[in-house]
């Protein structure tokens, strides 16, 4: 199959069937092999039905429905476990993103190489003050603290090879982050593409403020989960020994004091309390990090699997 276009979705029933559309007529002019998989994420008006109602008419489309709403990480999450096609394609349901964008970046995984390549609305048509600005400080500080020189992470429209999307495992809110994953995971060469951006011509946005808070809670999560996944001791024990050494070093200060000074008060001093403290925190500090290291090296089942597949040794369905 040339092509699986992944379509996650809330309360967008409106615009589906003009999507569904578009792209088949996409797919044919290109005469592509193609799978269409919206993803239902619990909607709550009749996008469900659309759905049934469009694979009815197209067999090319499925649906996954969630009983009720979980984010689009799970969304993207399921389509990815689904996909059957060379090259998977992922595009928001809202119209905003346009499907003539899917041949070039399709084209761009092929014949230029890339492992992943991510849209960029260089112009937008969103509100300035809610989005926009908003969106360039996020994305300058994903850039900084990744190293990955994209200029629009969040965009939906993005194009992966196949094995790309069967070795991340996105989870919480991490949809932001997929070339963050996907570079964890070994595949460097991350591309970037401009693409259109379109006034929404049905419905509301589903996100608000929220996403921006979440979005940096998130990098800093992926950040600490991609130096130090596998080797959590690296960074609690690090700090764990810091601050024992400090307190330690404390208490030889009592010590000595109370040795030659003659009316040296231990418990009385400030150095006391902050010594007992920072010798608390740096034992705490050092089972965190053991816990971590037995519960990472106890799920060797999981860790060997991911392996393989990143290396294509397991077989998929």
């Amino acid at each position: 199959m040339d092509l699986s276009i992944i379509i996650p979705l809330l309360n967008e029933e409106e615009s589906l069937p003009e999507l569904s559309q578009w792209i088949e007529r996409v797919m044919n002019d290109n005469n592509y092999s193609y799978e269409v998989i919206m993803i239902d994420d619990g909607s709550t008006d009749n996008s469900w039905k659309v759905i049934e109602q469009l694979s009815v008419a197209n067999p090319n489309i499925k649906g996954i429905k969630f009983q009720r709403n979980y984010g689009k990480s799970a969304a993207l999450n399921e389509g990815f476990k689904a996909a059957n096609g060379d090259v998977i394609i992922t595009m928001d349901a809202d119209m905003q993103d346009s499907p003539d964008e899917i041949p070039e970046l399709r084209r761009m995984i092929l014949e230029d190489g890339y492992d992943l390549v991510s849209g960029w609305k260089k112009k937008r048509y969103d509100n300035t003050l809610t989005k926009n600005i908003p969106s360039k400080l996020f994305n300058a500080t994903a850039r900084r603290s990744s190293g990955i020189k994209l200029h629009d992470f969040n965009c939906g429209l993005k194009s992966y090879r196949q094995n790309v999307v069967k070795s991340v495992e996105i989870f919480g809110e991490m949809h932001r982050y997929i070339p963050v994953l996907a570079k964890w995971a070994g595949f460097r060469k991350i591309g970037e593409k401009v693409v259109e951006h379109r006034a929404r011509k049905y419905g509301v946005t589903k996100f608000g403020w929220d996403r921006f808070i979440n979005g940096f809670l998130d990098l800093l999560t992926i950040s600490f989960i991609g130096k130090f996944g596998k080797r959590p001791m690296h960074f609690f024990g690090l700090y764990g020994l810091l601050c024992f050494m400090v307190g330690f070093c404390m208490v030889l200060y009592l010590l000595i004091g109370k040795i030659f000074v003659s009316d040296f008060s231990v418990i009385n001093r400030i150095p006391f309390y902050l010594a007992l403290t920072a010798i608390v925190v740096g034992m705490q500090l050092f089972l965190a990090g053991f816990v971590a290291e037995l519960i990472g090296r106890n799920s060797t089942e999981r860790n060997n699997y991911l392996i393989e597949k990143k290396l294509g040794l397991t077989q998929e369905n």
